[in-house]
């Protein structure tokens, strides 16, 4: 009778330890593995987000993202977006300081979220008593697919434009030192 007990809670226990070490394994094996965009102003002061990068793999963003609800803006953990300057994005202030990103993509308008909350998985999001603020984002259609989920930034002078580039479409937001 203990043979059929020990078992099967020593296969489960065998399972549960394989998918432990698979979760903290090598992130760079994952089907959306991690990348990093980073902006530095002249002052040296810098912007840097950490994600993990979705792929298309022949299906579209609507079958991957829901359009006009909340998106962790990535896979996996939830992207960060860590600041070492004061900023401003539209008419939000946004402090030195780690946060999380998410966004609301819809076909012609994107809008950013910036969370103080900050170790979160990503999904759902639960979140709204710790926004520091939303952005609307400009949104314009490339010539061009984008296979995999792209955060990337140009900078000029005192700003640093971060663009989120999928399938056909790029998202923007701008950021400014404030000093």
């Amino acid at each position: 009778m203990k043979k059929r007990i020990i078992l099967p809670i020593l296969f489960v226990v065998f399972l549960a330890g394989l998918a432990a070490a698979q979760m903290s394994g090598d992130k760079s094996q994952r089907p959306s593995p991690p990348a990093q965009a980073r902006c530095a102003f002249p002052d040296g002061k810098t912007i840097t987000v950490d994600y993990s990068s979705p792929r298309l793999r022949g299906r579209n963003v609507r079958e991957l993202e829901n359009y006009g609800q909340v998106w962790r803006t990535g896979a996996n953990e939830a992207t960060t977006f860590v600041t070492t300057a004061n900023l401003k994005t539209g008419n939000l202030a946004v402090p030195a300081g780690s946060y999380t990103i998410f966004t609301i993509p819809n076909v012609d308008k994107w809008t950013l979220i910036i969370n103080k909350k900050t170790g979160e998985w990503g999904i759902p999001y639960k979140y709204e008593s710790d926004e520091l603020g939303r952005v609307d984002m400009k949104v314009s259609q490339g010539p061009s697919l984008v296979e995999n989920f792209t955060i990337a930034f140009d900078q000029k002078g005192n700003t640093c434009a971060m663009n989120l580039a999928w399938e056909k479409t790029t998202a923007t937001a701008e950021f400014s030192e404030a000093k």
